[in-house]
């Protein structure tokens, strides 16, 4: 029996469970350099917490480990998680680090906007492997990215121990490799790092261009069958405008067209939204087809909205997919 099958025959508090940095972010209201804009729209950033507030708004009870800051910011991250319905009992307040932040310029043609990041020493660089507690493995499934690995080396232990109790605990495990290159000290170590984490998981979802770096394979099926061989069960690979691609080890392969964009506004957020949909899919028992398709559609969703996360639907907007 594989460790989802498992899940579907048991009770659990959470749905699932998740942890990263989310940071403050101040988006600009106005489109120009960032040294010149003058008026700025302060939200939540972050991959990891786009997929719990993602996966909330679908329905899923969500807990979320991180660290925060006692700070301003630390408590309106708090404050606006808990708005999303995800439960937050287990962040810790860090009374020595400050809560990263980063400030964003706007852009409306679609192309990448400028970002600065200010993060070094964030009070979530400092989570380790002992934040984790026994609640963790309440949860029916853990999502992660490659991102909090890249934070510092105890942020990696945490990550490594986290699929470590989840998988010994037969839990399902879903993966998006995100890169930080930025964030490694060289692409080797990060390369290694992220697919010891990858390979671990049941379903791995890269970007074509990560998957790309990650296996030294040019194509999508080539990376797929890279995870494939080292025992992942199932592979969606993002290929931006041109949809998705997917195969399991049971063989099942198949592409995935783009949905339907009437404006690219902005990218961000985009892959987030398409790990929100094959996710919750996955989770409620959807076929692959189903799963991919949900996460191609919340993609091209997204990618419509200024904002990492306005473009995540909730489950009444599910609906719109049949239309």
């Amino acid at each position: 029996m594989s460790s989802s099958d498992a899940n579907n025959n048991a009770k659990f508090d959470f749905d699932v469970v998740g942890f990263g940095e989310s940071m403050a972010m101040f988006a600009a209201l106005e489109e120009g350099p960032l040294e010149s804009v003058q008026r700025f729209e302060r939200s939540i950033a972050g991959a990891d917490s786009n997929v719990a507030a993602g996966l909330s708004r679908l329905g899923f009870g969500v807990l979320w480990y991180s660290r925060v800051g006692n700070d301003s910011l630390g408590r309106f991250i708090l404050n606006t998680l808990k708005s999303e319905g995800i439960d937050c009992s287990q962040v810790k307040v860090d009374e020595e680090a400050l809560t990263g932040w980063q400030i964003k310029a706007r852009r409306n043609d679609g192309g990448d906007p400028e970002v600065e990041y200010f993060r070094s020493g964030s009070a979530a660089s400092r989570m380790c492997a002992d934040d984790l507690t026994p609640t963790l493995t309440t949860s029916r499934h853990l999502h992660c990215t490659g991102i909090p690995p890249a934070l510092s080396a105890t942020a990696r232990e945490l990550s490594h121990a986290a699929v470590k109790r989840m998988r010994d605990a037969g839990r399902s495990i879903s993966f998006d490799t995100n890169l930080r290159p930025a964030l490694w000290p060289n692409q080797a170590t990060m390369v290694e790092e992220i697919n010891a984490l990858a390979c671990q998981a049941d379903w791995v979802l890269p970007g074509l261009e990560e998957g790309e770096i990650l296996t030294g394979r040019a194509d999508a099926e080539g990376i797929a069958d890279f995870y494939l061989e080292r025992g992942v069960s199932e592979v969606a690979i993002k290929l931006g405008s041109k949809g998705a691609f997917y195969k399991n080890s049971s063989g099942t392969r198949f592409e995935q067209p783009c949905c339907s964009v009437t404006r690219v506004v902005d990218t961000v957020g985009a892959g987030d939204g398409f790990a929100v949909g094959f996710i919750s899919a996955r989770l409620e028992g959807l076929t692959p087809e189903q799963a991919v398709m949900r996460g191609a559609w919340i993609g091209a969703r997204q990618v419509q909205v200024a904002g990492d996360n306005a473009g995540l639907p909730f489950r009444k907007d599910l609906a719109e997919i049949d239309q």
